[in-house]
């Protein structure tokens, strides 16, 4: 039988996805599972997306441009001006979903063998992308204690080798919640100039910001413009996942050169994809405001919920709608396995995210999952219950 690649061999499962089985399982013996281990939110997509979908009369589903359709650029480009990131149409790249935007980026930007340094826990894909490109994560460690605040930058700055292209950010944090602050972004701002390095910043979740706090883009950072790689989609702005379009954008003219190659060879963006997205731009602001309402009660419920559970700490997240939670357990994986393989509550279980798979130095995270609140109040009070008398019969509970 021939052999399997070693690249292959190397891809990590999905964190988010891989309890997939034991989750269809579950259903089968007729269990209600919670699903808190995904960002798949059940906040509608806005009408005018929908209704663009609704009223395609194109006759031919053509190619994109393989930068995207010029008018979604267009009309893209003047979104971003007006939350205050000056940009045209010229400096972006429509992708395929978030995800192939940071794939460009980083085949862009870093050669194989070389390393991208990234506060961990991080987004899981981050190193399956590593690993499509050939290039090394290189972790600095963030604490739950500390609520996943930016590493000090001298810690950071330990890290740098010259390997060392990129350092990645993702803000609001995926799977934190955490909301870097201006001054951290300053303070980034000196390392990657003092060491002429790329900032890449993944601004997926930039509308999902609490308590009256404003989210700072790296595109605003002055003195670094050709340094800054901005990454975005529209799948969790929207509430449109599976639509898979997102963006690269940069001041970078030779990237946006060398990006294109890469979406050359892939063609083009989706075609239906554009058209909801581009419609999506004309969603009112009420809809973000009723959005952000409505997170920040669930955020509030799960923080408040979860902390009364005895052993169970969770951070108060700033933006995103995730949290990282410690829990009393020997091993989170085994854990989630068991709640999905073993254990019901009244006919329920959840599934949720072991946090091991967002960490890169080995052994980190074994007692912490990632909880997504993207469930109405009253589904996040039923799952907060089950987890709680889970916890209370656990085998591996210390």
């Amino acid at each position: 039988m021939p052999s399997i690649s070693d690249k292959g061999k190397l891809m990590p499962a999905s964190p988010i996805r891989k309890l997939v089985p034991y989750s269809e399982e579950a259903k089968r013996k007729g269990r209600k599972v919670y699903h808190l281990n995904i960002g798949q939110p059940d906040i509608h997509t806005p009408e005018v997306a929908l209704n663009a979908l609704r009223n395609i009369n194109l006759k031919v589903i053509e190619y994109s441009h393989s930068a995207g359709n010029e008018s979604y650029r267009i009309k893209l480009a003047a979104y971003y001006r007006k939350i205050g990131i000056n940009i045209n149409h010229n400096e972006m790249l429509i992708t395929t979903g978030g995800s192939e935007a940071v794939l460009f980026a980083l085949m862009s930007c870093v050669n194989p063998g070389e390393e991208v340094i990234t506060p961990e826990p991080f987004y899981a894909n981050y190193n399956s992308i590593a690993a499509i490109a050939g290039i090394k994560i290189v972790p600095i460690t963030s604490y739950i204690k500390e609520d996943f605040a930016l590493p000090p930058i001298e810690d950071i700055e330990k890290k740098i080798t010259s390997k060392t292209k990129v350092i990645i950010i993702c803000n609001p944090n995926n799977p934190t919640g955490y909301l870097y602050s201006k001054e951290e972004l300053l303070h980034l701002k000196e390392i990657v100039k003092k060491h002429d390095l790329f900032l890449f910043s993944d601004e997926v979740y930039r509308e999902f910001c609490y308590d009256g706090a404003e989210h700072f883009s790296a595109m605003n950072l002055e003195g670094i413009e050709n340094n800054v790689i901005m990454l975005d989609s529209v799948s969790k702005r929207y509430s449109e996942c599976g639509i898979r379009i997102g963006a690269l954008i940069t001041k970078n003219k030779e990237v946006i050169s060398i990006a294109l190659r890469f979406a050359q060879a892939r063609l083009s963006p989706p075609a239906l994809g554009q058209i909801v997205g581009e419609a999506s731009i004309e969603t009112p602001d009420i809809y973000f405001k009723e959005v952000n309402r409505e997170y920040t009660a669930r955020r509030d419920f799960m923080v408040e919920a979860l902390n009364k559970i005895p052993g169970v700490y969770c951070p108060k997240p700033k933006g995103a709608f995730y949290t990282v939670v410690k829990l009393p357990v020997d091993d989170a994986d085994k854990f989630a396995q068991w709640l999905l393989e073993e254990f019901e509550y009244n006919n329920q279980t959840l599934m949720v995210a072991p946090a091991s798979g967002f960490y890169s130095t080995p052994g980190y995270g074994r007692n912490e999952v990632r909880i997504a609140y993207v469930l109405k109040i009253d589904d996040l009070r039923n799952a907060v219950e089950v987890l709680a008398e889970a916890l209370k019969v656990y085998p591996g509970r210390v």
